[in-house]
């Protein structure tokens, strides 16, 4: 999706987030929603601003997607002669996907691969990223400029399991012996509103085979439960909310619990402010005593293996 770079980029952010009918339809209808989405941007800009302000005044999406794009390209190039080149687009802030082919081409690049940084697919965030990618291409300049083929979800990818397995495991081992087994690991991931799996989206089914291909990994007797964050908007979002599980949790008496952000590969506002901030601060006052979070994978050297490997895979059957 991208993140707003300074506090000045919040609203702008937001307007594009919210005009967006594949990840939010609001009531008003399509020709109604960009204007309604301005007004929804100017009222949450000032609450939306404190919350970057508070991890450091924008978000270090771009930068992070960035090292992981650079850890691909050399990975990509470690095993031959074949140069490749890694761009980056973001859905709703710069650099854009009209960027993004602009340096592809200047760069002499004929076969492009689009490769998701969502590993669960849902029409809200890969398809609609693949809606603009062929948006843009289909304009004069691109069309039948480059051989396009797709990543779309890696749910169960064994190398992107292997390093979301490796990530728990090594935030499992900061609980104190005596207790780490009884610990809760709580699977966090982004809302969706149930519209959308009501009508087909494999986003929740995703979801749970990458929470199961974790769980098979660290074969670990921890109690564990899944819940879903980041829901906004007057639509019904699906559940359990993560802020009502941790509820739910220490009203039972669970004294520690590891959060996993299970469908984020890098950190931004919804780890470093949802997670480590407001939920940590409602863990803690509902009675949670030792609250944790895994690392993100960010550039994760198993997780630029299982992209690398998508990758590969697209070329050689080019």
């Amino acid at each position: 999706m991208g993140g707003p770079g300074t506090l000045a980029d919040v609203e702008p952010f937001l307007v594009n987030l919210f005009s967006d009918r594949d990840i939010i339809e609001l009531p008003m209808g399509a020709l109604l929603q960009p204007l309604v989405a301005r007004i929804i941007a100017k009222a949450r800009g000032n609450g939306v601003r404190r919350n970057y302000a508070s991890i450091g005044g924008g978000s270090p999406q771009l930068r992070l997607t960035r090292a992981q794009a650079q850890a691909l390209e050399a990975r990509l190039d470690r095993d031959g002669d074949r140069r490749h080149v890694v761009e980056v687009a973001m859905r709703y802030w710069q650099p854009g996907t009209e960027e993004a082919l602009e340096r592809l081409a200047a760069a002499g690049v004929s076969r492009i691969v689009t490769l998701t940084l969502y590993p669960h697919y849902s029409r809200a965030t890969t398809g609609s990223s693949r809606k603009e990618f062929e948006r843009v291409l289909a304009q004069p300049k691109w069309r039948d400029r480059f051989e396009v083929s797709h990543v779309e979800a890696y749910p169960d990818h064994p190398r992107y399991l292997d390093a979301m397995a490796d990530t728990v495991r090594r935030a499992l081992a900061g609980f104190p012996e005596a207790r780490r087994d009884g610990a809760t690991i709580l699977f966090s991931a982004h809302g969706l509103p149930q519209k959308f799996i009501d009508e087909g989206d494999p986003y929740v089914e995703h979801t749970h085979r990458t929470v199961q291909g974790i769980l098979d990994r660290l074969q670990v007797p921890n109690p564990h439960v899944i819940g879903f964050q980041s829901r906004t908007g007057p639509v019904t979002w699906i559940g359990p909310g993560t802020e009502d599980v941790l509820r739910e949790l220490a009203g039972k008496g669970v004294k520690d619990v590891l959060m996993v952000p299970v469908s984020f590969v890098s950190d931004h506002i919804e780890t470093l402010y949802e997670v480590d901030q407001l939920f940590r601060d409602d863990a803690l006052a509902a009675g949670i005593v030792d609250y944790r979070r895994s690392e993100a994978l960010n550039t994760h050297p198993l997780f630029i293996e299982a992209l690398a490997d998508l990758v590969s895979r697209q070329l050689v059957t080019a």
